[in-house]
C-alpha cells in the first residue's frame, strides 16, 4: 500500500517582503501544481521529511535550496535570500532588545 503524506496548510497571512522561505517554496510548488513527492525524490529524502521542510519543522541546506529552485524554475538568488533571511532571523529573534543593533553592525561589516 502506498503511503501519502499531506501537510497542513499554512495561514495565508504572508506579505511578499515578510514571507518565509518555507511559505515561498510551498506557494510556488502549489502554483505549479507539483506534488511534494517530486521534491522529496530530488532531495533524496522521504515525503514526510519534505513536508516538515514546508511546515518549517526542518531546515534545508544551501545545496538543497538550489535543487528546489531548479525544480520550481525559480530565481535561485531570491530563494537563497529568503533562506538566509530565515537563518539570520532564527539567530537574532530571541534578542529583540539588540536585534536591530546587531543587524546594523553586521550590515556595516558586510558593506566594508
Amino acid at each position: 500500500m502506498k503511503k501519502m503524506y499531506i501537510c497542513q496548510k499554512l495561514s495565508r497571512h504572508s506579505i511578499p517582503n515578510n514571507m518565509m522561505f518555507t511559505e515561498k517554496i510551498k506557494q510556488l510548488r502549489e502554483e505549479r501544481q507539483m506534488p511534494q513527492r517530486v521534491f522529496a525524490a530530488a532531495l533524496k529524502i522521504d515525503t514526510a521529511t519534505y513536508c516538515k521542510i514546508e511546515k518549517g519543522e526542518r531546515r534545508v541546506k544551501r545545496e538543497q535550496v538550489l535543487i528546489i529552485a531548479e525544480l520550481l524554475n525559480a530565481d535561485e538568488k531570491e530563494l537563497l535570500a529568503f533562506w538566509l533571511a530565515d537563518r539570520v532571523t532564527a539567530v537574532v529573534a530571541d534578542e529583540k532588545e539588540f536585534s536591530n543593533r546587531v543587524l546594523n553592525i553586521a550590515k556595516r561589516r558586510i558593506n566594508k
